[in-house]
């Protein structure tokens, strides 16, 4: 086989990369090792920025999400049994937030390729990246109980953090920068109306919590919990007492229950590979680089990660420059660790540390306070959350 740009991965990322191509008239092959109902039912994030919005309606693939997405104008920080609301459009110049599930952005990408995009191919397991630094690199893989190769101008490995791309740097022409947090989160979904009209962040005398939904009738939970925690060691009724307990506020307000139909443990961690590419080998969104989930910004980095690579692929077969795509690792980077750096701070302000003590409790306290007090504090957090200008 043989294309310009061969895609490792069909999440989100890899999906979007291949139908912005296609719209510009740059070939590609789509490489997913998983199943087509194994990847629309992977649960992921459902926040996205404003720019991820655009791009999805840029290339006329926000059809569903316009009619089902739920338009969000700002989050609630609950704290001390107080409740504070950060007004984004306000506070940006009217930028806002949307719930749509990543599993639902899948779907419709994976419809639409098969429909008329470029070759999407399921169950093809890439095993290795051949002469990335060279003018013709290749891909092999197994589809069909057979190995075969894709041969390439570019590579881009849009396979997460186990996959092999970024494995595929030699020695010595990278670096790695990680951070571990001492807690995880026990999300659920569960069959019941929101208990909120947008997303509640809380820090409880407990830990955090974070009250989300996928639509008007599934809301989505998450508690802090120590690392190690299995998520059957938590009854459901555990579960909603803690969330019940972590959410409370002094004033008319309740937590719906319903029935639960999953739960799940989600370790914390902050990673960035530096460089993202290689020779002609890209690396986007959780291959290259994780932020804990507290910032909502895993899949929107993803998103403008694939945005950068097709603008620089469309400007080499538009003009034959390679300006865009030379400069791709920096522009990336300088908005990963924006960022990580926020997610950081968002995880940091709102959780519970196992090690701190009343000093650290009353700092983080301070610190929702000045948010809450200052309109610039709080422009500064509705700027990071809605999502930084992409800067080409």
């Amino acid at each position: 086989m043989r294309t310009t740009v061969g895609i490792i991965g069909g999440g989100p990322a890899g999906l979007l990369l291949a139908r912005l191509l296609h719209r510009t008239g740059v070939d590609c092959v789509v490489m997913e090792s998983r199943t087509r109902e194994y990847a629309e039912q992977r649960q992921r994030a459902g926040m996205l920025e404003q720019g991820t919005v655009d791009a999805l309606r840029e290339c006329d693939a926000a059809g569903r999400l316009d009619a089902e997405g739920l338009i969000h104008h700002g989050i609630e920080l609950r704290f001390d049994r107080e409740r504070h609301h950060i007004d984004f459009p306000a506070l940006t110049g009217g930028r806002t937030v949307t719930i749509y599930a990543q599993t639902e952005i899948v779907k419709d990408l994976i419809a639409f390729q098969l429909a008329d995009g470029p070759p999407l191919l399921f169950e093809a397991e890439a095993i290795a990246i051949e002469k990335p630094d060279s003018d013709a690199p290749v891909v092999r893989f197994v589809h069909e109980g057979r190995e075969q190769t894709l041969s390439c101008d570019y590579v881009v490995g849009c396979d997460g953090s186990h996959g092999i791309a970024r494995d595929a740097f030699p020695d010595g022409a990278s670096h790695t920068y990680a951070h571990d947090y001492p807690y995880s989160w026990l999300g659920i979904l569960a069959d019941v109306p929101p208990s909120c009209e947008e997303l509640i962040y809380a820090r409880g005398d407990g830990g955090f919590a974070l009250h989300s939904m996928r639509s008007p009738s599934v809301s989505r939970l998450y508690l802090q919990v120590p690392n190690g925690t299995v998520a059957d060691d938590w009854p459901d009724e555990r579960i909603w007492d803690e969330l019940a307990a972590r959410f409370a506020i002094d004033g008319d307000w309740r937590l719906e229950r319903g029935p639960v139909t999953s739960k799940s443990v989600t370790t914390m961690r902050s990673y960035v590979h530096e460089p993202m590419r290689y020779g002609r080998l890209f690396l986007a969104g959780d291959a290259a680089h994780i932020v804990p989930p507290t910032g909502a910004k895993g899949l929107n980095l993803a998103v403008s990660d694939v945005r950068v690579l097709a603008r620089g692929f469309a400007a080499l077969h538009r003009t034959g420059s390679a300006q865009l795509l030379d400069r791709y690792s920096e522009l990336c980077l300088d908005r990963v660790w924006q960022a990580t750096r926020f997610s950081y701070d968002m995880t940091r302000m709102l959780h519970a540390q196992p090690d701190g003590d009343v000093f650290d409790h009353r700092v983080q306290l301070a610190r929702l306070r000045r948010i809450t007090a200052s309109r610039h504090a709080a422009a500064e957090l509705a700027a990071n959350y809605t999502g930084l200008p992409l800067s080409l």
